[in-house]
């Protein structure tokens, strides 16, 4: 499996595996997967990430 290399909220990096992110990042990717027209925005407090909205746009023309 491979490392991922992060920045933490001091801004110093580290080398462990963060599962935490894997499922923010998935939510994220929940969240672009089939827009067409739109925009997901990502909502961060003290370096978390507390919120993904999803705005979807149908387009008539």
């Amino acid at each position: 499996m491979a490392e991922r290399t992060s920045i933490s909220r001091n801004g110093g990096k580290t080398s462990a595996p963060a599962p935490a992110a894997d499922v923010e990042l998935e939510r994220i990717r929940e969240a672009v997967r089939g827009i067409q027209f739109g925009e997901v925005r990502i909502v961060i407090q003290d370096g978390l990430i507390v919120q993904v909205e999803r705005l979807e746009k149908q387009r008539f023309r």
